[in-house]
This record gives structure tokens, C-alpha cells and sequence, in this order.
């Protein structure tokens, strides 16, 4: 598939930013950080969480607890990705229970990883709500899932791809768009 740059939709620092704006949107929704926890879903969306928690830590003086889900094998396209599929570390370390969760990713398109990553908690725990918070919401659902917390919504064509960059993945920060190539 060949992609061809279309714009730069975000960078280092309006990405920063938008995580300022949803620390506080979370806070203000949950009235606090009483009984909340985070959890990035793998790749992106760990490290957008981490800075979620020290935007938080920073704002209420508190730590919230911090996990990272891999949603590899909750997946409904697993047998389409690979015939070995490269599975990481699911890490939360402490109880869903009676918890509200902050779930946390780069771009919500279809919501099927959404959608696994639900799947995926509901496996380690019974959260008392789970929220949702993503850096860029591109539309084209394919299931009734909504985030609680966007960063930016930008209306895409199928044609076209979200391409989200974190200095802890790819060192380098930024959020463009890029077409599809015919």
C-alpha cells in the first residue's frame, strides 16, 4: 500500500495539549481521581496513558494506577494479521474491581479494538465503568462504541490513513494524514 502525505494534523506540542485538556475532562467528569485507573491498549496508547497519569499527577498531586492491556488475541481479525501474530505483556497490576477505567488509545476508527479491549478487561475484572479516552477520533464506526475523551476529531474518508507517532514508539511526536495511493 503506497501513502502519500496529505497534512500535519498535530504536533509535539498540540499533542501535549490535547492530553492537558483530557487530564482534566477525566477529572472533572470523575470529580477526582477516587477509585479511577488507567489502561493503555498496546502500542500507542500506553504512552499516551503515562502522560494522561503525570498530567494528572501533576494537576490533583496523586498517582493513578497505571496498566497496559495487549488486546492481540481478543482480537476478530486475528486469523487476517499474521500467522504468528507477536503478542505482548498485558500489565495491570491491581484489581478492575469497583474501578472506574480510563481506557486509552491512539485513534478510534472502527471500534473493534475498542471492542477487544473491553473483552479483554471484563477477562482481568468487573470495572464499576469503563471510559474511554483517544488522542484522534476519525469516525467510520463499525460498532455503537463512542469515546468519553477525544483529542481531536477528524472527519477521514475510508481512502485515507490516521498515522499517530509518540517519541516512546517511534521518536519522534506528530499526527498526520495520508492517503492511499491507488
Amino acid at each position: 500500500m503506497n501513502l502519500t502525505d496529505k497534512a500535519q494534523l498535530m504536533n509535539e506540542e498540540t499533542i501535549r495539549r490535547a492530553i492537558t485538556r483530557i487530564a482534566h475532562e477525566i477529572l472533572e467528569k470523575n470529580q477526582g481521581v477516587k477509585d479511577l485507573v488507567l489502561v493503555g491498549i498496546r502500542r500507542r496508547g500506553v504512552p499516551l496513558a503515562l502522560r494522561l497519569q503525570q498530567k494528572i499527577q501533576e494537576i490533583e498531586g496523586v498517582q493513578v494506577p497505571l496498566g497496559a492491556l495487549d488486546i492481540t488475541l481478543y482480537r476478530d481479525d486475528l486469523t487476517t494479521l499474521d500467522v504468528q501474530p507477536v503478542i505482548h505483556k498485558t500489565e495491570v497490576p491491581f484489581s478492575l474491581t469497583k474501578k472506574t477505567v480510563v481506557l486509552v488509545d491512539d485513534v478510534l476508527y472502527t471500534g473493534r479494538t475498542v471492542r477487544a479491549a473491553l473483552d479483554a478487561l471484563i477477562d482481568i475484572g468487573r470495572p464499576q465503568a469503563i471510559q474511554l479516552a483517544v488522542l484522534i477520533d476519525r469516525g467510520h464506526r463499525e460498532l455503537p462504541i463512542r469515546a468519553d475523551f477525544v483529542g481531536k476529531n477528524v472527519p477521514t474518508s475510508k481512502r485515507e490513513v490516521i498515522s499517530v507517532c509518540v517519541a516512546e514508539v517511534d521518536g519522534e511526536e506528530g499526527v498526520s494524514i495520508q492517503d492511499m495511493a491507488e
